[in-house]
C-alpha cells in the first residue's frame, strides 16, 4: 500500500475482483486486501469469503459500501482520506463505478483533492464482448435496461440504430422480457449473446438472433447475466418476416397495433406502410 498523497493523505483505491472464480485475484489484490487501513465493500459477507477463499486475514477497518448507503458513507470515508488512510473500495464482482458503488466517492475524492488509483482487474463488460463473437473494435456499455415496459422500449428505440455493439446486465428473471423487448425494438434477426456466470463452474454463452434468445430465457436461466447485441448496420433491410415479428412482439405485450407498428417504422429506419404491409402479408399467410 502507498502512505498516502503529499500532506500526508491517503488515496482512492478501486480494485477489479474476481467475477466468480477466486484464482482470477492478482498479486495486488491480495496485498491491498490484507494490508488497506480501511476496505469499503459492497457486501461485506462476499469480501470476507473471498478473503477466506484467497487465504487472507484483512486487518484493516471493513466498511459496508453500497447503493442504499453509498451517499452517507462518503463523508466517513473522506474522514478517512483526511486521517491518511488509504481506501480500499471493492465490489461482488468486477470493477468498481461500473453498474456498481464507486462513482460518488470519486467525484467526492477528486474534487476534494484526493487521488485516485485502480488495480486492474475482472471485468463482466469486457469479457462478454470478447466471448460473444460479435464486433469488439467499438462498443457501448448501457447497464442495466428501465425495468418499467415504457421506460425501456423508450431507451431501446434511442439505441435502435446504434452502430456499436451494445453490452447491457440483467437479472436473470428479467432477461426474457428484456430480450423480448429488445427484439421488438431491433428487430427479431439482430445477433446477440447471452453469457452466463462468467468464470464461474457453470458458464455459458448463448448466441443466437434476438427472437430466438428471447424463447430460450423463457426458461429457467439463472445467475449473473449479461447481454450482447450487435449494432446497427447501415443499409441493412429487415425482411417482412422481421418486421411482422417485431409488431407481433409489441402487441403481445399489449400495445395497439397501429402504435407498434409507428414504433417498429421508427425504430428500424423503414416506412410505416412497409411495416402495415408486413403484417397484412403475415396474416394472410398460410400456417406452416
Amino acid at each position: 500500500m502507498s502512505d498516502g498523497a503529499a500532506g500526508g493523505s491517503g488515496q482512492v483505491i478501486l480494485a477489479g475482483v474476481p467475477l466468480g472464480n477466486p484464482g482470477d485475484a492478482s498479486a495486488r489484490l491480495r496485498s491491498a486486501l490484507a494490508t488497506a487501513p480501511v476496505i469499503a465493500a459492497e457486501d461485506t459477507r462476499r469480501m470476507r469469503r473471498l478473503c477466506s477463499d484467497l487465504d487472507i486475514t484483512p486487518t484493516g477497518r471493513v466498511v459496508s459500501f453500497f447503493d442504499a448507503n453509498e451517499t452517507s458513507r462518503v463523508p466517513l470515508l473522506l474522514d478517512a482520506l483526511a486521517a491518511g488512510e488509504d481506501v480500499l473500495v471493492v465490489t461482488d464482482a468486477g470493477m468498481p463505478s461500473v453498474s456498481d458503488p464507486g462513482y460518488r466517492l470519486v467525484v467526492a475524492a477528486v474534487a476534494a483533492g484526493y487521488p485516485v488509483t485502480a488495480l486492474p482487474g475482472p471485468s463482466a463488460v469486457t469479457t462478454a464482448l470478447a466471448l460473444s463473437g460479435l464486433p469488439c473494435d467499438r462498443f457501448c456499455f448501457e447497464g442495466f435496461l428501465p425495468r418499467r415496459a415504457g421506460e425501456r422500449a423508450k431507451v431501446l428505440d434511442g439505441l435502435a440504430r446504434e452502430p456499436r455493439t451494445l453490452v447491457f446486465f440483467e437479472a436473470p428473471h428479467r432477461l426474457a422480457e428484456s430480450l423480448a423487448a429488445l427484439a421488438a425494438a431491433f428487430g427479431p434477426e439482430r445477433a446477440g449473446a447471452v453469457c452466463r456466470e462468467l468464470s464461474k463452474t457453470y458458464e455459458e454463452v448463448k448466441r443466437d438472433n434476438l427472437g430466438a434468445l428471447a424463447e430460450w430465457a423463457a426458461g429457467d436461466v439463472r445467475g449473473e447475466i449479461t447481454v450482447v447485441v450487435a449494432g446497427f448496420v447501415a443499409g441493412a433491410e429487415a425482411s417482412s418476416v422481421d418486421l411482422a415479428a417485431a409488431v407481433a412482439l409489441r402487441e403481445s405485450a399489449g400495445m395497439p397495433r397501429k402504435e407498434a407498428i409507428a414504433e417498429v417504422a421508427q425504430s428500424l429506419g423503414v416506412p410505416k406502410r412497409a411495416v402495415f404491409d408486413a403484417v397484412v402479408a403475415a396474416k394472410s399467410a398460410p400456417p406452416a
